[in-house]
């Protein structure tokens, strides 16, 4: 790096920084399908990921211009794959090469920036293109190999034995149990003297079933775990029961009635709140994006307004392992810009505060507050960590409970919503599209008015648009649950969490999910056969 930099410095068109990120990892997979492994793999890799930046810290390759196009542009040419042998001279012939053909790609769009942001009208307040930040230096311990630690003999088994348990209902169609094991290494160096090198070991275990139901429907449900450690994770006696409800759940969304569209009160279990949280507000106070003129820029102006209910607290806090007892997995301890992570209050009492931020100042947030992040292989943006949500005036459920049937009565509703799990969604946060977000429930109940007994419903998916959303948010419960899961954005799929309590939301909308029809099989799944 001393010497590319060295020599960069004195080339027509200088570049004033490069930062190199190699992730070292180590992984192991394993899948089984109706009590047989059906893949198995285990390997090693090395990324890079490098950046070259020319002009300086006002401005330089990544300034935003009207006519570029909409999202990040982030160049390829900066990944390379490094030998696992520890061979000096060919790791450092890789580097030689990705620093090369990343210059070149920096100064094109460099020069293509400057010819336009010349034509254009300036801004009312100058921002730089990149933030001075603290050099740090952080070196965690190696870890272990991973195979020390994961006994491909043992998982085999327990992976074999979990999804065995989807052989017990013959109209199930899918039954796999999946483990991952990644102990990854992250390094990370730059030409300001920033010298990073720290750990992620996580350990994922998803269960994956669905069934056909009557009319050629395909209904999914899963359910997964997190760990950083093998061991871990949930012992038999658990996962089993897990299986074993999730199979009992499938049985009975197969008869499940299909749900019509429907505008009206509605609770938002915990984990399904989270994941509520994350699509419809998260996203939209990512900072990059509110540099961009596409963006639909949602809460651009809005800092020291008011945005949600004043009993509500949102927080970011990357510093965090655990909350209440949960895991979470949007843990570390510097971003992938090498700035350190912190807890970043975005919405105090209701009040909006400030954004997530990299290092791509906004008019008025000079800094990062460690988090830019990416995906291996990708340039970091801001993106969000572990998301958590409280509220200063918490209502037990059975009020929640009240208060949905009083709303419902109300409206003249006969019933009222009850989302209880979800798989994901997305959001769209664009000018060119409506500002709209569609998150994706498994398992979904009408709560009715007269008392009858909930029904478990089928074909929901919960639809809207952020603002109109926030302000039907009427209480927040005593209870907290956790989403762990990646998010995919502009800089590839990161590892997030989203921790909240449970909401009574006066108005939600939905719509018909689409089917996933599929014919009845003319010849009857074969009988399981002793192992």
């Amino acid at each position: 790096m001393a010497r590319e930099m060295e020599q960069l410095k004195k080339a027509p068109v200088p570049s004033y920084y490069i930062d190199y990120h190699v992730d070292d990892i180590q992984f192991a997979n394993l899948t089984a399908s109706f009590g047989s492994i059906i893949e198995q793999n285990q390997d090693r890799s090395r990324i890079l990921s490098l950046r070259v930046k020319v002009g300086d810290y006002a401005f330089d390759d990544s300034h935003p211009v009207a006519q570029r196009s909409m999202g990040y542009r982030g160049g390829g040419a900066g990944q390379a794959i490094l030998p696992v042998d520890n061979d000096a001279t060919a790791i450092a012939f890789q580097i030689w090469k990705t620093a090369e053909n990343k210059y070149e790609d920096a100064l094109e769009r460099y020069k293509a920036v400057k010819n336009i942001s010349e034509r254009e009208s300036k801004p009312a307040v100058a921002v730089n293109d990149f933030s001075t930040e603290p050099v740090e230096t952080y070196i965690e311990p190696p870890l272990k190999n991973l195979q020390e630690d994961f006994d491909t003999a043992v998982w085999k088994k327990k992976v074999k034995k979990y999804s065995a348990i989807f052989l017990r209902d013959k109209n199930i169609m899918q039954g796999i149990v999946n483990i991952r094991a990644t102990y990854e290494r992250k390094y990370f160096i730059s030409s300001e003297g920033t010298v990073i090198v720290q750990n992620v070991p996580a350990i994922y275990m998803s269960v994956n079933g669905s069934i056909r139901a009557d009319d050629g429907d395909i209904i999914p449900l899963s359910k997964s775990y997190y760990a950083t450690r093998p061991q871990d994770l949930p012992g038999d006696d658990v996962v089993v029961a897990d299986v074993a409800k999730l199979v009992d759940r499938l049985g009975k969304l197969r008869t499940a009635p299909l749900a019509e569209p429907y505008s009206g009160p509605a609770i938002l279990m915990a984990e399904t709140s989270g994941v509520f949280f994350h699509e419809i507000f998260g996203h939209r106070i990512e900072g990059h994006r509110l540099k961009n003129e596409y963006d639909g820029q949602t809460f651009k102006s809005r800092i020291n307004q008011t945005v949600l209910p004043k009993t509500l607290n949102v927080i970011f806090d990357p510093t965090l392992s655990t909350y209440k007892n949960f895991r979470l997995n949007g843990r570390y301890a510097y971003d992938d810009e090498g700035v350190k992570a912190r807890r970043v209050a975005i919405v105090e009492k209701g009040v909006l505060k400030t954004f997530l931020m990299s290092r791509s100042p906004l008019e008025n947030i000079s800094n990062s507050n460690g988090h830019g992040r990416a995906s291996v292989g990708a340039e970091p943006v801001s993106r969000q960590s572990n998301l958590i949500v409280e509220t200063s005036k918490p209502v037990k459920f059975q009020d929640l409970r009240k208060q949905l049937i009083k709303e419902c009565q109300k409206q003249g509703k006969e019933y009222g919503y009850l989302f209880k799990e979800v798989v994901g969604g997305f959001t769209t946060t664009d000018r060119y599209n409506p500002n709209a977000f569609n998150i994706f429930p498994t398992e979904v109940y009408r709560v009715y008015v007269n008392g009858k007994p909930d029904e478990l419903v089928r074909g929901v998916d919960l639809i809207g648009t952020p603002l109109a959303m926030f302000a039907e948010i009427t209480a927040a419960g005593d209870d907290a649950g956790v989403f762990i899961g990646f998010c995919g954005a502009e800089s590839g799929n990161v590892p997030v969490s989203a921790v909240a309590p449970s909401l009574f939301v006066r108005r939600i909308e939905t719509q018909k999910k689409p089917k996933q029809h599929e014919e009845a099989t003319l010849l009857s799944r074969p009988a399981p056969t002793e192992q």
